[in-house]
């Protein structure tokens, strides 16, 4: 059995840079992710990031290696191929890593479990993800130039989808299932002035037909009427969920499931903290902010530890 003083779950920004700060402060530390490589979803951002502060990357998986490196370098603990299977309220967590079974005992827990992308739950859907066609819009555009898509959702990254498809010559049908979009108001105006991208308010997808590629869908409206759109491919943009079902029974957590935290990743819970995707909604959801709730939550713990207020 391990014991460590903070254990960190998740190897995304968040997690990294609380185990980052745990070195630099001195801390016993531990972090395990499920995965085979750090980075959580840095590796599925196919654009620029141009907002990280004194950084600009080519991609989420340069960025991604550039965090692996400085991790390597501070010689930070972790642990990959580790699934949490239960945490104990008396501080124990229970792994499995390749098969093998064992127990973590800790002094304090940093969660930062991540999100998930959010399904549509509908016929066909599975179905077209086990064939591989989860697509990019910033990626795969060049794909669909000249082809029918559709995009189901309603917030920025439906919109800014539908848009970087609209520019590669596709024609968008961005499908909202209610009538107002919560996209900011500079995507709205550029969607609405771009001639292929067609908007369909209080609209539902509610089947993706097609055995061996994505053929159509079928939509339904607020009257109940049922129509079929044909389309080479479907973008499915409704947001994400937190991963708290591990920390659910210990901790507040608001209708939606995330874990309602304090500025510095405190909880409900005296030793558990939570940092990251699971304890914000999407709207503010950043790597930036991620690695800020890291460095404030091994802060506030190592003042704990050692009874000195670290700034």
């Amino acid at each position: 059995m391990q014991d460590v003083d903070v254990l960190i779950i998740g190897g995304g920004p968040a997690g990294i840079s609380a185990a980052i700060w745990c070195k630099r402060l001195g801390i016993n530390h531990l972090l395990v992710e499920e995965k085979e490589a750090l980075g959580g979803q840095l590796s599925m951002i196919h654009n620029r990031i141009i907002d990280y502060p004194g950084l600009i990357a080519r991609d989420g998986e340069e960025m991604r290696k550039i965090f692996l490196k400085h991790v390597h370098t501070l010689q930070c603990r972790y642990q990959l191929n580790t699934r949490v299977l239960e945490i104990d309220g008396r501080r124990y967590a229970t792994v499995e890593t390749r098969g093998q079974k064992e127990a973590i005992r800790f002094r304090y827990l940093i969660f930062a479990a991540g999100a998930i992308q959010k399904r549509l739950g509908i016929p066909g859907e599975k179905e077209m993800l086990a064939r591989g066609e989860n697509y990019s819009a910033t990626r795969d555009s060049c794909l669909f130039k000249g082809k029918t898509v559709a995009v189901a959702g309603g917030g920025d990254r439906a919109f800014e989808g539908a848009i970087l498809l609209a520019e590669a010559g596709a024609r968008v049908y961005l499908i909202n299932r209610s009538g107002r979009f919560k996209a900011r108001s500079g995507y709205i105006t550029r969607a609405k002035a771009c001639e292929n991208i067609h908007l369909l308010i209080e609209t539902r997808v509610t089947e993706i037909a097609g055995e061996d590629k994505v053929e159509a869908v079928e939509l339904v409206n607020q009257s109940g009427d049922v129509s079929y759109l044909p389309v080479s491919a479907v973008f499915i943009r409704i947001g994400t969920k937190p991963n708290s079902a591990l920390v659910k029974e210990l901790v507040e957590t608001d209708e939606n499931g995330y874990i309602v935290s304090g500025p510095s990743g405190n909880t409900s819970c005296e030793w558990l903290y939570a940092i990251g995707d699971n304890c914000l909604g999407p709207h503010y959801s950043s790597i930036a902010g991620a690695a800020g709730q890291g460095a404030a939550a091994a802060k506030h713990i190592a003042s704990l530890l050692t009874g000195h207020i670290v700034h």
